[in-house]
């Protein structure tokens, strides 16, 4: 009976062992030769000299980036010197994400990034990623890998339902000189194939009922911050309530967050929304607090900060330095 149960198990502990394999020591020296490679290239592409230098990088990366993950078990290869880079993995580790953006001198943004699969035999199954939000007119549609809602991601959940494993995506998009964007996103695979987006937000419970979006994003002005992340704590995804600062609610560029949040939860497969997580209002006549201004020389192109980021480098700037 043992036997019976070895043996059955014996593929799936083949698999397992294959994808933890490392690369050999030839593969893991032309690595760490890559990696310099490309940590000086994602340096020039953030804060290179003009658009031309900044674009002359950018081309360099991507293909010594892919001749990089072409070595075999290349997975394994944290790449963790790249700080301008994102890669981000879910939990079961079945694949990563590269994510990084190119600032043009005109303050817009362009992102370019990868998906590389952790393949059983170690060999390089990569699904380049095409931003093309500039040119997409519905941003509630579901997109592929040559269709991308180009942003930087900077976290991944995994909820797994009815046989299926779902990942969460959390991006950022620097956009332009007057708005900043945050984006939530369910991604999947079909067929082997990335599938980006879907109906899998829904306002089911809210008194007004909304349509469900295939994918969430909430737009602020850019001198501002704001929250579009998971709380562990909460077990939900949280967000800034945002308003108009000049009572123009048309004008995306306009908005601040007003200290009050929603969120969504899963539910059955689905994210679901909540209105309204805390329940200690504004008191009347206060008005919204006044946005925190963003230093655009200390910002993080891998960690875009929040609301609380900011509340805690605050609190840590009063405290009293210690004496030598």
């Amino acid at each position: 009976m043992v036997k019976k149960l070895l043996l059955s198990l014996l593929p799936l502990l083949t698999g397992l062992c294959a994808l933890a394999q490392k690369p050999d020591a030839a593969g893991y020296a032309r690595l760490q030769k890559d990696q310099d490679t490309l940590q000086y290239l994602s340096q020039e592409i953030f804060s290179g000299k003009g658009d031309e230098g900044r674009g002359k990088a950018v081309d360099q990366f991507i293909p010594t980036l892919v001749r990089a993950l072409k070595t075999p078990h290349s997975f394994r290869f944290p790449f963790d010197s790249l700080k301008a880079v994102s890669i981000q993995y879910p939990q079961d580790s079945t694949f990563r994400i590269f994510s990084w953006a190119l600032e043009a001198e005109t303050g817009f943004y362009r992102h370019f990034g990868a998906i590389q699969m952790n393949t059983a035999d170690g060999q390089l199954k990569l699904f380049p990623l095409f931003d093309v939000s500039d040119y997409i007119t519905n941003t509630d549609s579901i997109t592929n890998n040559k269709a991308w809602y180009g942003c930087l991601y900077y976290n991944i959940i995994q909820r797994h339902y009815f046989n299926q494993e779902f990942y969460t995506l959390f991006g950022w998009d620097a956009n332009n000189p007057r708005s900043q964007k945050k984006i939530v996103e369910m991604l999947t695979f079909k067929n082997g194939e990335p599938v980006f987006g879907g109906p899998f937000f829904s306002f089911s419970e809210d008194s007004v009922k909304q349509p469900t979006r295939n994918r969430f994003i909430i737009e602020y002005k850019k001198e501002s911050t704001a929250t579009l992340n998971y709380n562990k704590e909460l077990n939900m995804i949280v967000y800034d309530h945002l308003i108009s600062e000049t009572n123009e609610p048309a004008k995306k560029f306009t908005y601040v967050s007003d200290m009050d949040y929603e969120g969504f939860t899963w539910k059955a497969g689905k994210w679901v929304h909540v209105n309204k997580i805390f329940h200690d209002a504004i008191p009347v006549g206060k008005g919204a607090p006044a946005p925190m201004p963003l230093d655009q020389k200390k910002k993080s192109m891998t960690h875009p900060k929040s609301v609380e980021d900011f509340n805690t480098d605050q609190q840590k700037a009063k405290q009293p330095r210690k004496k030598q």
